[in-house]
């Protein structure tokens, strides 16, 4: 492990004294709650409000089942099943019409090795009983459908996909892929807007939408893939740029980057794991200002096993962010672990404390404020372990 990395593994007797941020002790502390036992493999995990009560709800994709468990006894709620008869992979629920309920949308057919006829995408539309079966829309897809989010830029809500691979392609080689943006239709059933926004990359795994500072919807796109981590920055109303402007963050060192996701600090700072499924943690320093050349790349962790997850808040309330990765070492031998931990900046240092040692082979994970105390929880789905869980926050402050 790096230097710049210590472990802590007994969580519950850790003392992180941050005398830089804050003067008093702080102690993190996560409290499982499990929520279902019975995953499949537990593809995609995120929360929002389903059901429009004012809770924040667990929303599942799993392989042959979508499901919803309501806060805040977590009872579950299957609303669509067996979309295509290959595994479901994605999932993006927010409420993009200003009702107070979640909108779904389903990335399925999931094929890796076809680069041709994989692939689906669907719009769930709900009943009036959320808790029953939802009518699956189809879309306009790409093959390998991979990554699906609800983004909110200054144009209104569109649904932007990213596939694993390029149409076609063999061993990453061929077509770029299309990441696509597709904005639906007032009546949901007539056809979306689709609009390629990028091709020039041919091996992607994941994006992050991110709202800087001071901005009240989505203004730059960050994607990581095989050649590196880009940052795309999106145009605003009648702007005449084009819809985004992509310049690279991260090269392709160790075989690029899989999950990535912004780490919220002022600088603009970018969190990747390295490579796809891979077993560093790193983090992509922004450059000194009128600088071409990439940021430095630091390395915080490279024992991760299978790395697959990843998110990026202020879960201990210091006023810096912290990084929660989750990895689930696919064909383990019971001798590696897999698990889920939190990453906390101290004197210039990441601390690495264990939020689930060996118990979570953590295929997604979302941060939340499941409980509204203010502080957020971690939600994880695992796939070799075949479970979801609430990891709640109830570290001291």
């Amino acid at each position: 492990m790096p230097t710049s990395a210590v472990t802590v593994s007994a969580l519950s007797a850790i003392v992180l004294v941050v005398s830089s941020l804050t003067a008093d002790p702080l102690i993190p502390r996560f409290r499982a709650v499990i929520v279902d036992t019975n995953v499949a493999v537990g593809y995609g995990v995120t929360v929002a409000d389903v059901d429009g009560d004012g809770g924040s709800d667990i929303v599942l994709c799993d392989a042959k089942q979508i499901a919803w468990y309501r806060h805040p006894k977590w009872e579950k709620h299957v609303i669509a099943e067996n979309l295509t008869p290959q595994d479901h992979v994605c999932v993006a629920a927010a409420d993009i019409d200003g009702d107070g309920k979640a909108e779904i949308a389903v990335g399925a057919g999931w094929n890796p090795g076809d680069t041709v006829n994989s692939g689906a995408l669907f719009y769930l539309e709900p009943p009036a009983d959320r808790t029953a079966r939802w009518t699956p829309i189809r879309l306009p897809h790409e093959p390998t459908m991979h990554r699906i989010r609800w983004v909110k830029d200054s144009q209104g809500w569109a649904l932007w996909s990213v596939p694993l691979h390029g149409r076609g392609n063999k061993d990453a080689q061929g077509a770029g892929v299309r990441i696509q943006r597709l904005r639906p239709a007032a009546d949901r059933r007539q056809p979306w807007t689709v609009e390629t926004v990028s091709d020039q990359w041919h091996k992607t795994h994941n994006f992050d939408p991110v709202i800087r500072a001071g901005a009240s919807s989505v203004n730059e796109v960050l994607v990581g893939s095989a050649e590196g981590a880009f940052r795309g920055v999106l145009a605003g109303a009648g702007a005449a740029i084009g819809p985004v402007s992509w310049t690279q963050v991260g090269g392709p060192d160790n075989g690029g980057v899989g999950e990535i996701r912004s780490l919220g600090d002022p600088a603009g700072s970018v969190v990747g794991i390295s490579p796809m499924h891979g077993n560093q943690l790193v983090v992509f320093h922004p450059p000194a200002p009128g600088s071409k050349a990439l940021g430095r790349r630091e390395v915080i962790d490279d024992g991760l096993i299978d790395g697959h997850a990843l998110a990026c808040g202020d879960l201990l309330g210091i006023g810096q962010p912290q990084i929660v990765a989750g990895w689930r070492a696919m064909g383990r031998p019971r001798s590696v672990k897999v698990g889920v931990a939190l990453y906390v900046p101290v004197a210039g240092r990441w601390m690495k404390v264990w939020v689930d040692d060996d118990g979570m082979a953590c295929e997604d994970l979302a941060l939340a404020d499941l409980d509204a105390d203010g502080r957020l929880d971690i939600v994880a789905s695992g796939r070799s372990t075949h479970n979801l869980k609430v990891y709640f926050n109830e570290s001291s402050r």
